[in-house]
């Protein structure tokens, strides 16, 4: 076949280019091997893109009838040419828009070549009968439909009812826009959204593919090359369909969308975490501070109820009623405490700043060992389904967070559905691959264990699923809820090193899922501790406390349990008190951060001094202390704030007897 070269010359080819019609020669394989200028002008090409392509690129309906070739090829005398078939085709322009054309094909022998010359004249001027162009939208390959004045399909080739699965009867006299629900033509050829470019030879094409639709609703990407011819009942409109699904920049473009909705969700999660992680380190701080405060008025509290409890015994019942009636006054005043004590423990665990006691768990044996309590919680007009994988792996986690992980959830799903519902908790195992893991950065690849707790309730907007997690954020009234139920969820299962997300719409319920890293370990089993308790008292104990409040009531209940006590203020005061007690120092209480010198600073430095003392951390921010996820570092005791008389005498005893 020859390919990239013209071939003809001398007399002949001047002969050609003379020619009023477009000129066509090919070879035995149907390959183009010349052209003259009314062909390169009618189908808009120049000629060397089309020397050595097939002729269907110009003729996409010829190879319907083969013979047609084989019979021109045939020529007898070789010194003449030989008509061989006259014929009614649909061409197709660069553009590939269509146009109805009259080929002549004949043979001829050139420089020992058979060339099959193919003469095309453009009949559109003569296309007034339906019918004929009826024959020409038969004769295309690809899908096409003609299209009357009223923008109503009027005509379809066998193609169209194979590409959208539609049949004739269907498609006549419907609109066009069932099948491309972008574009409408009306009998003009002018179609709308003016994405068609109309062009100077008064044919339309499309700038770029638009979507078609199946008879299922399937859609998939079209390119539509329009032409317009006149007939005696008016215009009417050939729009040539292809299917775009394979080209390369359709693919290119699919692809480009694909990366761009990926990059946006992953964008709006990276978004997301940075804001509550901003959000966590403030509630972190405030709950610090506030701890330190809480820790003094929950044990003056204490202080003072004794004081009232040993005047009321030692006066006559008749005269105590008032007494009695402020004892029940500062018991509300430590209630209050203690709520709020329990909110600065939610921030911590949504700050990811809560200390934890881990375990290897079985998911499974958590949710059958709270499931009544979960019913109670949600009450009977809401239905409870769980659903455990049998081969579940075992996760390494808090005991006590996993059950408030699943109580907070009950909650917030009981009060979604006021009128009954149902409430379904199901475990299995699930494998995080690379690219799930590129969506979701906030987790590494590998094996988790998947929880997920779904309601039937009133759901949430996008608004309200936006800023589910933050913490005091909520949409119920505020006797109904502190906004912390869900920003403690998502602390808890940060910290395990675990990935939380929510899938809601309104009036279609929530889904909450929730990824834990499995481990492969034995689950923990719980055994009764053995406790040796000894009520020796007397020994010397160093509270280093920059917070006054805090270091008084430690001191006051240190003193009265029986302990000698020494105060510092901070890092520098505890050196000297060091440098200056000549005597023993059992017990270091201190605190773990503090302006200057850390408490951890301050233990080293002790326990260089004095090989023999122990060491108590106290904080309600242990930041200093924990290593990665949250946990205590090994061979460290740590007293959280707010703390109790008793916390603090019991936390002393065990340090100093272990």
């Amino acid at each position: 076949m020859t390919s990239g070269r013209q071939v003809g010359v001398g007399p002949f080819a001047a002969f050609l280019e003379q020619m009023p019609d477009a000129i066509i020669g090919v070879d035995r394989d149907s390959a183009i091997m010349l052209v003259n200028a009314r062909a390169a002008s009618l189908f808009g090409f120049e000629r060397a893109e089309i020397i050595g392509k097939p002729l269907e690129l110009l003729l996409p309906g010829y190879s319907r009838d083969t013979t047609r070739l084989e019979n021109a090829s045939q020529g007898g005398d070789p010194s003449t040419s030989q008509v061989a078939t006259v014929t009614q085709l649909a061409a197709r322009r660069k553009d590939r828009s269509l146009f109805p054309a009259e080929v002549v094909f004949s043979s001829t022998r050139r420089y020992g070549h058979v060339v099959v010359m193919a003469a095309v004249r453009d009949t559109t001027e003569r296309a007034k009968d339906p019918v004929r162009f009826h024959g020409v939208v038969e004769a295309v390959d690809d899908a096409a439909v003609g299209v009357d004045r009223s923008g109503l399909i009027a005509l379809v080739n066998p193609q169209a009812e194979e590409l959208f699965g539609y049949t004739r009867r269907e498609l006549i006299d419907q609109p066009f826009d069932l099948l491309v629900p972008q574009a409408v033509i009306d009998g003009s050829g002018r179609p709308a959204p003016n994405r068609l470019k109309p062009k100077a030879n008064g044919q339309l094409t499309m700038g770029t593919p638009l979507e078609g639709r199946r008879k299922d609703g399937s859609a998939f990407p079209v390119e539509i090359s329009l032409s317009a011819v006149e007939t005696e009942e008016g215009p009417l409109v050939s729009a040539a369909i292809r299917d775009a699904s394979d080209r390369p920049e359709t693919r290119r473009e699919q692809d480009r969308a694909e990366v761009q909705g990926a990059r946006d969700i992953l964008e709006s999660r990276l978004h997301q975490s940075h804001r509550l992680e901003s959000l966590g380190q403030l509630a972190g701080g405030v709950a610090h501070d506030f701890n330190n405060l809480l820790a003094a008025i929950l044990n003056y509290v204490g202080f003072v109820s004794d004081e009232i409890s040993k005047e009321i015994d030692l006066r006559p019942a008749s005269t105590t009623a008032r007494l009695t009636a402020v004892l029940r006054d500062v018991g509300q005043i430590g209630a209050a405490a203690e709520r709020a004590a329990g909110l600065t423990h939610q921030l911590l665990a949504f700050a990811r700043r809560e200390v934890r006691n881990l375990e290897v768990l079985d998911l499974n044996g958590i949710v059958g060992e709270v499931e009544t309590l979960l019913r109670r919680t949600i009450g009977e007009h809401v239905l409870l389904t769980t659903d455990g994988a049998s081969d579940l792996k075992a996760v390494r986690a808090d005991r006590g967070q996993m059950e408030q992980i699943l109580l907070n959830l009950a909650v917030n799903a009981r009060d979604a559905m006021p009128n009954g519902g149902t409430l379904s908790v199901a475990t299995e195992n699930f494998t995080v691959d690379d690219a799930y893991a590129t969506l979701h950065p906030v987790i590494e690849a590998g094996s988790y264990v998947r929880l997920t707790v779904t309601d039937t309730g009133e759901g949430m907007d996008r608004e309200t699923l936006d800023r589910a997690f933050e913490p005091f954020f909520s949409t119920k009234p505020k006797d109904k809820g502190t906004g912390l139920g869900l920003a403690t969820v998502y602390g808890i299962v940060s910290q395990t090193g675990g990935m939380i997300e929510l899938r809601s719409e309104v009036e279609d319920g929530t889904t909450v899922t929730i990824l834990l890293p499995s481990v492969a370990a034995a689950v923990t089993r719980n055994a009764s501790p053995q406790i040796v308790r000894r009520h020796r008292t007397g020994e010397t104990i160093l509270v280093v406390e920059d917070e006054e409040l805090v270091r008084d009531v430690a001191s006051r209940i240190l003193t009265q349990h029986g302990y000698h006590v020494l105060l510092a203020a901070g890092g520098s005061d505890a050196f000297a008190l060091n440098d200056a007690h000549p005597g023993v120092i059992d017990l270091l209480l201190t605190d773990v951060v503090m302006p200057g010198v850390t408490g951890r600073e301050v233990a080293e430095r002790m326990s260089e001094a004095r090989p023999d003392i122990r060491v108590l951390y106290m904080s309600g921010y242990p930041d200093s202390l924990i290593a990665a996820r949250g946990v205590i570092e090994q061979g460290i005791t740590l007293l959280s704030k707010p703390f109790k008389a008793a916390d603090l005498v019991e936390h002393v005893r065990a340090v100093l007897d272990a």
